[in-house]
């Protein structure tokens, strides 16, 4: 199977690393020059727990997809949720008829900017709670261990998801279908509006946050409001569960000296951040809702006034 990773990021460069590692036919398609002229001159650098590894991957620009012809049978969506739409875009003349896509980005409402683009029996949505960080343009750093969940959108796509799923297992990303993607998704979604958000404005990492006296009650009341909000939508979080899943990421032995990809965003590159879907969208979907949200709706304009004022792009 040919795969093409849209999104080359940290945690698209991961991906794509086990991927290859693993015999697969990957590419990689990205949109920043710096990664790709990184990439290109001394190939994909990789920290797999202290161990430096370089691998020699193909990565284009969207354009030179489309010109080489790239026909990939499964397409890994895996950029920033501000250039989901955009990388849609560019790369649809090499989504034909019989090609699968799944995304796995952080934060909600992802499926209705593909779903404009996909059909819904090529469509699989998913989440990952692997980590990755990336240590300049080219250079990723692979952090703990993780899973997928993924989802068929067409119950007829059943059978393609779980030889998807086997795939990704083969490189060891320990895949599997979920019978309830909206609440994995919610799940990630409540650590990642809780502790993303928290190390960017704190600047710290994330045992350094989770350190401190206040970080569970803030964690909780970020919990509560996503909860709330999913209860709605027919997703009954398992609150008291969820809690200890993310004061797990606080741990300094798993991934607590990890720095979010937030913070990865704003502090290190001074980029524009996902957090309109990650706090954003709860503070929107509470206010549609009747659901008061004041710590999302918050943290969300935090977030803003830094971006603002760090001049992010």
């Amino acid at each position: 199977m040919k795969i093409a990773i849209a999104g080359a990021g940290a945690m698209g460069s991961r991906f794509g690393y086990m991927l290859s590692k693993a015999g697969m036919d990957v590419t990689l398609i990205d949109q920043w020059e710096p990664q790709v002229t990184a990439i290109r001159a001394h190939g994909l650098q990789v920290n797999d727990k202290g161990e430096m590894t370089t691998v020699q991957l193909p990565i284009y620009y969207p354009e030179e997809a489309i010109q080489n012809q790239l026909q990939p049978d499964l397409i890994i969506l895996f950029t920033k949720s501000l250039q989901l739409e955009g990388m849609v875009q560019a790369i649809l003349p090499i989504i034909s008829k019989d090609t699968k896509v799944l995304c796995l980005l952080n934060g909600l409402g992802h499926e209705v900017i593909v779903e404009k683009y996909v059909p819904k029996e090529n469509f699989f949505l998913g989440n990952t709670m692997w980590t990755a960080g990336l240590e300049g343009p080219g250079k990723v750093k692979m952090i703990g261990n993780g899973s997928i969940a993924l989802q068929e959108r067409m119950p007829e796509s059943r059978e393609t998801a779980v030889r998807i799923a086997a795939l990704l297992s083969e490189a060891g990303l320990n895949a599997a279908v979920s019978e309830h993607i909206m609440y994995d998704i919610y799940k990630k979604a409540c650590a990642n509006g809780s502790t993303n958000a928290l190390c960017t404005m704190l600047e710290a990492n994330l045992y350094t946050v989770g350190n401190t006296t206040c970080a569970v009650d803030i964690v909780r009341a970020f919990i509560d409001e996503y909860a709330d909000v999913a209860a709605v939508e027919g997703v009954a979080l398992d609150r008291d569960a969820i809690t200890a899943y993310v004061k797990t990421a606080f741990d300094p032995n798993g991934i607590g000296l990890h720095f979010p990809s937030m913070y990865q965003d704003l502090i290190t590159n001074n980029r524009l951040t996902e957090v309109d879907c990650i706090n954003g969208i709860i503070a929107e979907k509470g206010k549609a809702y009747g659901i008061s949200t004041p710590y999302c709706a918050f943290m969300t304009q935090l977030i803003h006034c830094k971006e603002e004022i760090a001049g992010a792009k």
